[in-house]
């Protein structure tokens, strides 16, 4: 095996090909494959990637019961900023290095959030469906759109001020909101930073009960799973909307559904669900006061150039036995040579 080519596989990708990658390795002399392998069982996952030296994966699950059955990989490569579709602890106990691009789209998701917001308190939706109806009728009718209500003055809640959430903050501080965060795990250096520049921080409850605007930029935890939910919904103003464009499952859907439904709160704006995509019978899809976009925050012809740059380098970096860039677990010592 010592003349065995170093060997790279795709579990599943997004792009319409990976023809660049593929001739900037064989440049290098490394064997690159590359498959559609989401939701296909484990045996076949593994016969197609059991034997290599660097994984990368978007959306394929990656569980121990894979990755215990790795011989010879030592780094996996998570095509995005969020992991949780990778064990990391079966990562570190089976001694492969984990990295993720955690610089990956953050303005373009920020952006998104942004245009949601926007087209949640201008009603952009509902104003075509409105256009079209008076259009047919040959006059003017607004019935459902009122009250609109202008956006200078209002609070602006922003739920996790990270690589995003800050990003949202230094966007929209200009545009005449009040507007407050809460994070937990942010340090005391970059809380007082976002501090000096006009950010005020609450508590969680506070910022429900606060904001007429919450849109959420958390990272996909024990702690934040469903942290929109029908206690906290139940804090909101009858006049605030929820924007959610990081994970899924950070939003209770049906909680959600019921609250917009009851008119617990105006709307919400849902670019991520539980199960991508959804169902037809999901619950939000018969709502008008939700927008729903099809997991497009990350979406730009600059952020995925950047996302391709990026992973080649890892890839190249662990061909000549040096690190990631972005790593997440912490080992002694990565696997080199197949398990016996």
């Amino acid at each position: 095996m010592k003349n065995r080519p170093f060997k790279v596989v795709v579990t599943d990708y997004i792009e319409a090909d990976l023809n660049w990658e593929a001739e900037k390795l064989a440049a290098k002399g490394i064997r690159f494959e590359t498959f559609q392998l989401k939701f296909k069982p484990d045996e076949e996952v593994l016969s197609k990637i059991g034997d290599a030296d660097v994984i990368v994966v978007n959306m394929l699950k990656m569980t121990e019961s894979i990755i215990s059955r790795l011989t010879r990989c030592r780094l996996i490569i998570r095509h995005g900023i969020g992991y949780d579709n990778v064990d990391v602890d079966a990562c570190t106990k089976y001694g492969i290095q984990f990295a993720y691009q955690p610089d990956y789209c953050k303005e373009d998701v920020a952006e998104h959030a942004i245009a949601l917001i926007f087209a949640c308190a201008r009603k952009v939706v509902q104003g075509r469906r409105t256009l079209e109806e008076s259009s047919r009728r040959g006059q003017w009718d607004f019935t459902g759109i009122f009250p609109v209500y202008r956006l200078d003055g209002k609070t602006l809640g922003i739920l996790g001020v990270g690589r995003i959430g800050s990003r949202v903050f230094r966007k929209l501080r200009t545009f005449g909101f009040r507007i407050i965060a809460c994070d937990p795990y942010l340090s005391d250096r970059r809380k007082a930073d976002l501090e000096s520049q006009g950010l005020v921080f609450v508590d969680k409850d506070a910022i429900f009960r606060e904001a007429d605007f919450l849109t959420v930029h958390t990272p996909l935890k024990d702690d934040t799973r469903h942290i929109v939910n029908a206690r906290t919904l139940a804090l909101m103003k009858p006049t605030a909307y929820v924007v959610n464009t990081s994970r899924g499952p950070m939003v209770d859907a049906r909680a959600l559904a019921e609250a917009v439904r009851n008119k617990v709160i105006a709307g919400a704006a849902i670019d991520v669900f539980d199960k991508e995509p959804p169902d037809p019978d999901f619950e939000l899809f018969q709502l008008e006061n939700v927008i729903l976009s099809p997991h497009l925050g990350w979406a730009s012809e600059e952020a995925g150039w950047e996302i391709r740059e990026s992973i080649l380098n890892d890839i190249l970096s662990a061909a000549e036995g040096k690190s990631a860039r972005c790593v997440v677990n912490s080992i002694k010592e990565l696997k080199k040579e197949s398990r016996s």
